[in-house]
């Protein structure tokens, strides 16, 4: 059984003293470098946005950051401008081994629809064609670890399960934002899909 280490989002502005910083996010970052070594392959996801994205605060008039509103798609939440196209804060943590990852995959740069899962889009159809992927190298049993725990992370290892990879969550490598208990309610989601928390 071959396993793959997933390495969601583990960018500048997702760290202290970034644009949309996770409370300790930059000290995982040697743990993550750590367990490169111990998979067959290693993935890293990229928030990737555009400065106009749907999913800016600053792009709804009056809007409040961390609010939610409605999208066709669903419920989104309104979050500081971060990680956009080109910005220091988009690029990956200088201290993740970024060389050894075989695959970078970008999500969110859609303009009009937010991407927290490395496999699709939050409409849950568009796909990043990271399954086709992991499946074409027979990489079926799977390992995430980065931030936001209860965003990105969480939506990624759910989706994951949902299509038949045995998913894990190493929670001594990820950090949550914990948004009004978001953790909490990310961790049952996890259980309820099916995706182990280690």
């Amino acid at each position: 059984m071959a396993r793959a280490l997933i390495v969601v989002d583990m960018q500048l502005d997702f760290c202290p003293g970034g644009r949309l910083a996770v409370a300790g996010g930059d000290e995982i970052v040697a743990g993550i470098n750590d367990l490169m070594a111990d998979f067959d392959a290693v993935v890293l996801t990229q928030d990737w946005h555009p400065r106009d994205h749907a999913s800016f605060a600053d792009n709804h008039p009056g809007a409040a950051a961390y609010s939610v509103v409605d999208m066709a798609y669903g419920p989104q939440v309104l979050w500081p401008a971060h990680c956009v196209i080109g910005t220091e804060g988009a690029g990956f943590h200088p201290a993740l081994a970024a060389d050894c990852a075989d695959l970078v995959i970008r999500k969110g740069f859609r303009p009009q629809i937010d991407s927290y899962s490395a496999f699709f889009e939050n409409d849950r159809r568009t796909s990043t064609g990271l399954a086709g992927y992991l499946r074409d190298r027979g990489l079926d049993e799977l390992a995430f670890v980065g931030l936001a725990q209860d965003f990105c992370v969480a939506w990624s290892a759910i989706d994951a399960a949902r299509l038949g990879f045995r998913a894990t969550v190493i929670e001594d490598a990820a950090r949550a934002i914990d948004l009004d208990g978001s953790l909490d309610t990310a961790r049952a989601q996890m259980r309820q899909a099916g995706v182990v928390l280690a």
